[in-house]
């Protein structure tokens, strides 16, 4: 262990403060008379790298841990032998612990200290990953998946604190708050373009090899680069016994049922409606338990104010748009039979345009530029769906360069103000805020994905149903050209099939698959167009938004030039 990591620890177990860490003016101190905090001294060079890139590799280990497993769904249902709707198991089972072991993590980190937070998160962590190297099957992967949820909530933590700490308190906010998140939003990516790669290496045990690396190193990380420690308050009370099981239970269960209610159909399942109904009233206790404490761990009365109310819709609305790359992009080219080898060139361009709005960010972001910045984002995923609209069976990767490019500009720039503005708003009405705060910023963003995913997969199949039957009823073998196309598909098997009544009803087949392919691709062009109009609507809505608090902060200025 490093002199500066051992004098850390002598100092935090002697119950001395530290240096502060970032953002910890606005966490209240253990004690009322705290001393000011030293001067900031600026890193040398190579040791701000250090941090920069431990914060950048946490990210990614959090954020590859989560994606490489969703971007090879298929190739894991091959080796478990498992259908689609088991293998969809695997995301859910993540998706069901991580929000509410997030904000557990929170609250332990502010009670027992950021160093010991760290290292037993991390030790955690590396065990679950080995242990999926043993999940041998699925049910035993389902258990490493959810409990991984919980153990993996602290990296995206630790890389927001790794960015803040070589950084001057005046690019905290900045640089900071948008370079925080690069490596959990590169992630996504990321995970496209070394698939291929890591399949090639050990097939599934690829996957996992990466992620035991990748937590290994942040192992070695954290042991050997020490962060300040913010001061520690006291979290927990007796009523979290009663609100984080209420919390769990709801949080998990919508998580669920947004998750899998596309593979099993919302209403064919009936488990669906009582999990739904479970994790509802799970929610509503929970928000009468919170009401009544005079210490909550999420204040409503705050969340429920309009202007909570407007910028939590605001990010449910466009976390369900920005799905459009996740979910429609990488749908449509599921349906063309397209698999991730030859989707690296598209996610490698949407890797680099990613981190390039990261640094572009950094040099205007200012709360007060948060819609301008959300306008531009809309604006983009807009002129990103239209283009997409307009595939067809025919339609390659390379004709999304330009689309999907601008989607994940879009992303990338719509995060981090949004997460500014809303912290800005915390911290002016106090620490105890925060907490209630990341609440709904990890709601809106993990269950708005998820209902954005829900959503956009059910209307394709609505859309496919619909145009499969239109197609249909425009295919008969009295049409010369229908019987002419069934010939000819019939006709690639003329060498093995002697029998010409064989052969036609292959042909057949095959016209029917090119009938549902067109058929999804059309339910796909659907999607994008919605999008397109959503997005539009949105665009308006945030106009007049900005429009009114413009009219309305002009008016005190009016009244004081009359007087």
């Amino acid at each position: 262990m490093s002199e500066r990591s051992a004098e850390f620890t002598e100092r935090e177990d002697e119950g001395v403060e530290a240096q502060p860490a970032p953002l910890a003016d606005v966490e209240p101190a253990v004690s009322p008379a705290r001393p000011s905090p030293p001067p900031f001294v600026p890193f040398p060079a190579w040791k701000a790298a250090i941090y920069a890139l431990s914060s950048v590799l946490l990210g990614l280990t959090q954020g590859l841990g989560l994606n490489l497993i969703t971007a090879n769904l298929t190739n894991l249902q091959a080796y478990f032998g498992a259908t689609q709707q088991e293998v969809s198991w695997l995301p859910a089972a993540y998706f069901a612990t991580n929000m509410t072991g997030t904000l557990l993590m929170f609250k332990i980190r502010n009670q027992f200290g950021m160093r010991r937070f760290a290292e037993i998160g991390i030790i955690v962590y590396v065990g679950l990953v080995i242990a999926h190297m043993f999940s041998n099957d699925l049910r035993s992967a389902l258990v490493v998946r959810a409990m991984m949820g919980v153990a993996a909530a602290p990296l995206s933590t630790l890389a927001f604190f790794y960015m803040l700490e070589w950084l001057p308190p005046a690019k905290k906010m900045s640089i900071g708050i948008c370079f925080g998140m690069v490596g959990s939003s590169l992630a996504l990516p990321l995970a496209r373009v070394i698939s291929p790669s890591l399949m090639q290496i050990g097939e599934w045990h690829g996957l996992y090899l990466m992620e035991v690396g990748l937590a290994l190193v942040a192992l070695a990380v954290i042991f050997l680069v020490p962060i300040t420690h913010p001061p520690r308050q006291k979290s927990f009370d007796s009523d979290d016994l009663i609100s984080f099981p209420l919390l769990a239970m709801g949080f998990g269960s919508i998580a669920i049922v947004l998750s899998m209610g596309r593979s099993y159909w919302w209403f064919e399942a009936p488990w669906l409606g009582v999990l739904a109904a479970i994790g509802i009233a799970s929610l509503v206790l929970l928000a009468l338990v919170e009401l009544h404490r005079k210490q909550p761990m999420i204040d409503l009365r705050w969340l429920l104010t309009p202007d909570m109310l407007t910028f939590t819709g605001a990010l449910i609305a466009v976390r369900i748009l920005l799905s459009e790359q996740s979910v429609g992009a990488v749908g449509l080219f599921t349906v063309l039979g397209l698999g991730n080898d030859q989707l690296v060139p598209l996610f490698a361009i949407i890797s680099v345009v990613t981190f390039i709005a990261t640094y572009w960010l950094t040099t205007v972001i200012k709360p007060q530029r948060t819609p301008y910045l959300h306008l531009l984002a809309l604006t983009m995923v807009a002129v990103a769906a239209w283009m997409d609209g307009h595939s067809s069976v025919t339609s390659r990767p390379e004709q999304f360069f330009v689309s999907q490019a601008l989607m994940g500009f879009a992303a990338a720039i719509f995060l981090p103000p949004a997460m500014l503005h809303g912290f800005s708003r915390a911290m002016a009405k106090g620490p105890q805020y925060i907490l209630s705060f990341l609440t709904v910023f990890l709601t809106t963003q993990t269950l708005g994905g998820l209902l954005g995913s829900a959503a956009m997969t059910t209307f394709v199949a609505v859309r496919e149903q619909f145009h499969s039957n239109v197609i249909a009823q425009g295919v008969t073998l009295l049409d010369p050209l229908v019987a002419q196309r069934v010939q000819a598909y019939g006709g690639a098997y003329s060498k093995v099939l002697t029998d010409p009544a064989l052969r036609d009803a292959k042909g057949l087949a095959l016209l029917g698959q090119s009938a549902t392919q067109q058929a999804n691709v059309l339910a796909y062009n659907d999607l994008f167009m919605t999008i397109f109009a959503a997005t539009i609507a949105t665009i308006a809505v945030l106009l007049i938004h900005m429009l009114h608090g413009a009219l309305k902060n002009r008016a005190p200025q009016a009244q004081t030039s009359a007087a």
